[in-house]
């Protein structure tokens, strides 16, 4: 949404909004004229004023109430429809992805716009207005994804992640089939070998990324060998693998992983840069919906891991269900990792304070989640004498 309030606001339009808490995103609109109130009250949106929302809005937002208002995607779709676009979707890798394409863009000179689902330290924040290719993100937990008509399209993988929308993976890969139907050049990630070319982002998955990346930038018209030559230089986007300081010799870590398979990839590039070191997890669930139906799943992630705590689940737009919670997570673990040192600590302060007592020199730890579990890494540094 804030990619959306920048890139609007420098294309002419008239732009505030709200959020619930500060951070650096409103901080990045106010420096760009964009005003934000923190709270959301009716009285905030002006009289005639055309009302956008995220997904992550509930409906009794008293901002909503009684109100026409649009879908994030609708308003991505009308943007789309002025510049030559690019749109990266699929459960798994399209911030990353979208951002390595407009890394290459940007740095070969071709004066991107972007609108990106994190932040890019390289390209300044998420959100640029420039002359050529319009790269975005499409977004498939509300069906937006439909709306929108790029001229190259392009899916890092399919993989049932919102089980409030859709009742089963083959209804998800027909919402994909229908849009993908449309579009005139399309780059299908799972038909791609993972990258040869050394990164400066660890994993396996940032590989495939790449793949995704590179394939993308040819239908662009970018030479291939140009955009691996830029693309070995982007070193990744905010709160994917984030590193957040060293006390006491333990490095800390942030991410973003919030499924089964986000998790597993993360953790499989953590042991690697842990290099013979522990790894020890502080996670936070996602939406009620997502840790009902996964937990099981969840747990057989975090295995790779040598120490795990585990939050209570941060809601977002949910309702709390009756019987749902990070504990579910925390028994499937235990069950399947017997004497593995496992906490359930539904304050993401005691979690913080639980994995800062058993690190020690050489350890590498960890926040996962796509809630707020990343105000855990300066408690855990904090804990660690920072």
């Amino acid at each position: 949404m804030s990619a959306l309030a920048l890139v609007t606001k420098e294309w002419g339009a008239e732009v505030g909004g709200s959020d619930r808490a500060r951070s650096s995103y409103v901080e990045r609109l106010e420096a760009a004229g964009v005003p934000v109130v923190i709270g959301h009250e009716a009285a905030n949106v002006p009289d005639r004023a055309e009302v956008i929302v995220s997904s992550a809005i509930a409906p009794d937002n008293p901002e909503i109430s009684g109100r026409d208002v649009r879908r994030r995607g609708e308003l991505l779709a009308e943007l789309l429809e002025l510049r030559p676009a690019i749109v990266v979707a699929g459960a798994h890798g399209k911030t990353t992805t979208s951002a390595m394409i407009a890394f290459c863009l940007y740095r070969l000179g071709l004066d991107p716009a972007f609108l990106i689902g994190g932040e890019v330290p390289q390209l300044g924040g998420n959100a640029r207005s420039g002359e050529g290719w319009l790269v975005a993100e499409g977004d498939e937990s509300d069906r937006s994804l439909e709306l929108l008509r790029p001229k190259i399209a392009a899916v890092t993988n399919v993989e049932l992640d919102h089980h409030a929308t859709f009742a089963s993976e083959d209804e998800l890969e027909e919402l994909f089939d229908r849009w993908l139907a449309g579009i005139p050049a399309v780059v299908r990630g799972p038909e791609l070998e993972p990258v040869a070319l050394e990164l400066a982002v660890p994993g396996e998955h940032n590989r495939r990324n790449a793949a995704v990346a590179l394939a993308t930038l040819e239908l662009a018209g970018v030479e291939r060998s140009e955009a691996e030559r830029v693309l070995a230089e982007f070193r990744g986007v905010g709160r994917r693998f984030e590193p957040r300081g060293e006390a006491g010799g333990v490095r800390v870590f942030d991410d973003y992983g919030h499924n089964p398979t986000k998790v597993a990839a993360t953790l499989e590039a953590a042991r690697a840069v842990a290099d013979g070191g522990r790894v020890l997890v502080l996670f936070q669930p996602h939406l009620y919906s997502r840790t009902r139906h996964t937990a099981a799943e969840l747990a057989d992630a975090l295995t790779g891991a040598d120490v795990v705590a585990v939050s209570e689940v941060y809601a977002a737009r949910e309702a709390p269900q009756p019987g749902i919670g990070g504990k579910l997570v925390v028994d499937a673990l235990a069950s399947e990792r017997p004497g593995m040192p496992v906490a359930w600590t539904p304050q993401l302060e005691d979690g913080a304070r639980f994995l800062a007592r058993r690190a020690r020199p050489g350890d590498l730890v960890l926040t996962v989640g796509a809630g707020d579990v990343d105000r855990a890494a300066p408690l855990i540094l904090e804990e660690l004498g920072a």
